[in-house]
């Protein structure tokens, strides 16, 4: 019986599906244009070469329009700006383009209007081949919202279903899940089922998946009909699609997402932070061991790894049990990753015992962490780099409350000026201290250069700093500009970050006009930049520049001009003196050939 029962199941989906298409059939033999008004159609249209056929979608209600390319077919070797489709947010091709499309795109195209109206146009090229496109278009009120239709994923995992699944999907629906996961993962993507419409084509209702954060990132899939499917995306980002029309609705689909780490772990990595430690194991070589997640637990065994292709552990430096150790001028945090005893009573055991060692050691500028695993009598040391964060931002006033965002900053000569240096760490034990902070007229700090801190001591007569305050060091000056420079400065602060309750750390040593003792053994220095910091009289004077510029410009091109009339006026000065010279000359050998002398007669 149940095999009856599904046979007759695919035959109504056939019987449906054909009916459809003998439905859609008569609309699609499509003059070139049209005026639209009903309130949806699908169009099947055929094309021909050298034609531009414009479509304008007009109903009066107060409702949107949205039009969806599910399918076309143009010329694959004529350029988008010869051969294409575009669309126009109104009645008119004079109105806003909403966009452009052609053979070329890697997704499904669809449009919404901001009202009522909507007008496509195709234009091809002059190559006589097949062309068609299947368009689908529907008014809708966009305040009207289908239940369970699309939204944000950003679990580490999860699932999601189509609306009223396993009920029939609703007609008129476009639902748009955008996934996230962590960065450094990407994301599995598994239909256990989809029920849709049949059509080889996925014209009427279709699911669409995009490799990346929009419905215009490259096109992984699209399937419609009864069947199965995986994607994988290419970074820690995914979107899906579900488009339907007004026939035929199913079931839908339900769909779950995995993360998955990106990169290769043959057993086990470490990396550091300012503000934890994270530790990867593969679950290959965990299950190499016998062993999975739920044997393992760090120091605190509240705090459990995240399971995908990966055992993930991300440990806070000040939680899940991490010890800090300071010794030498070296901080150094360390937490273990064990086995649990799942069998407290057992004599015997056949499994290797393991023992994960983590450690992250602040280094100069960086973070080094080194990771040693023990199997019985085997260790096994990795190492890689990381660094602390460090920041530095102008504020408004002395409460250091509200942070200046705007880039370059412009300000007045002689202006108070508020700054402060952060440490972005969750330890509260570590504290900050303003070692040396140094101007420049560019962000390469080349001479010449001007010290407002140097040794932790005030060395500009207007720098004024303020006492330390934990994971902050703050000062302020007045503003200056470098002479024959730009007004341009740029700000670098030196810091050393010291355990809080070191009483010999630089730290706590303040001002050192003379070196007093040797601290190249602290490993944990770094440094900030910000700028430029530019002067409101240069910005002005820039925008005069520009304006004597403009004028100067106008005056050469007027001294040009009456350099060219000069030099015509002297041509035809000259002209004038060569042709009265010539004259002259013409009128002075007439004269002496009348009084040429004469042969006197002999008497």
């Amino acid at each position: 019986m149940a095999a009856v029962r599904r046979l007759i199941s695919l035959a109504l989906l056939i019987l449906s599906c054909q009916a459809e298409k003998n439905l859609m059939e008569p609309q699609g033999k499509s003059s070139c244009g049209a005026q639209l008004g009903d309130i949806q159609k699908a169009l099947i249209l055929n094309l021909n070469a050298n034609e531009s056929c414009t479509w304008t979608i007009e109903r009066a209600e107060n409702k949107t329009v949205r039009l969806i390319f599910s399918y076309f077919q143009l010329d694959p070797n004529a350029s988008c700006e010869i051969e294409n489709i575009k669309v126009y947010d109104g009645a008119s091709t004079d109105l806003p383009l909403l966009g452009k499309i052609c053979s070329k795109v890697d997704y499904v195209p669809v449009f919404e209007s901001s009202s009522n109206s909507l007008t496509f146009q195709i234009s091809t090229s002059s190559s006589v081949i097949q062309r068609s496109a299947f368009v689908f278009y529907y008014f809708f009120s966009p305040e009207i919202q289908i239940n369970n239709c699309g939204g944000y994923l950003d679990a580490f995992g999860g699932s999601f279903t189509s609306p009223n699944y396993p009920k029939p999907h609703p007609e008129f629906a476009y639902c748009v899940w955008h996934i996230r996961v962590d960065k450094g993962y990407k994301i599995n993507l598994d239909f256990k089922e989809i029920f849709l419409e049949i059509d080889d084509n996925c014209r009427f209702d279709f699911i669409a998946v995009y490799d990346g954060p929009s419905t215009n990132s490259g096109l992984l899939g699209k399937v419609c009909g009864r069947i199965t499917a995986t994607f994988q995306s290419s970074s820690n980002i995914m979107t899906v699609v579900l488009s339907t029309d007004y026939a035929n609705s199913y079931r839908g689909f339900s769909a779950s997402y995995a993360p998955v780490y990106g990169k290769e772990v043959n057993s086990t990595s470490l990396t550091c932070s300012s503000d934890q430690m994270t530790a990867i194991i593969s679950k290959s070589f965990l299950e190499s061991l016998h062993y999975n997640a739920e044997n393992l637990q760090l120091n605190d065994p509240l705090c459990r790894p995240r399971v995908s292709n990966v055992l993930e552990f991300p440990i806070p430096l000040n939680k899940c049990g991490t010890i800090k150790q300071v010794e030498d001028h070296t901080i150094t945090y360390t937490n273990i990753i064990s086995i649990t005893n799942s069998t407290s009573s057992a004599v015997i055991t056949r499994q290797k015992h393991l023992q994960i060692i983590l450690k992250c050691e602040m280094e100069n500028n960086s973070t080094v962490e080194i990771m040693y695993i023990t199997e019985d009598d085997i260790i096994k040391n990795i190492s890689a780099l990381g660094k602390y964060n460090v920041s530095m931002a102008l504020y408004e006033s002395e409460s250091f409350n509200n942070p200046l965002l705007s880039s370059p900053y412009y300000v007045d000569l002689n202006q108070t000026l508020f700054l402060q240096v952060s440490l972005h760490t969750p330890d509260p034990n570590l504290v900050l201290f303003l070692d040396t902070c140094t101007a420049s007229p560019t962000s390469d700090f080349a001479s010449p250069t001007y010290d407002l801190i140097r040794s932790g001591c005030s060395k500009d007569d207007t720098c004024k700093i303020y006492p330390p305050s934990g994971h902050y060091g703050r000062f302020q000056f007045s503003a200056f500009k470098f002479l024959r420079s730009l007004g341009s400065v740029y700000l670098q602060c030196k810091v050393w970050i010291c355990e809080s309750n070191d009483t010999q750390s630089r730290c706590n040593q303040g001002c050192i006009s003379r070196r007093k003792r040797d601290i190249s053994s602290y490993k944990w220095k770094t440094e900030s930049i910000i700028g430029p910091i530019r002067l409101k009289t240069d910005h002005t004077e820039n925008s005069n520049l520009e304006f004597q510029n403009q004028v100067h410009a106008e005056e050469n091109q007027w001294v040009q001009l009456f350099s060219s009339l000069h030099l015509l006026s002297f041509m035809i000065l000259t002209l004038n003196v060569v042709i009265v010279a010539a004259m002259l000359v013409r009128q002075y050998r007439n004269r002496v050939t009348e009084y040429q002398y004469q042969k006197l007669q002999s008497y």
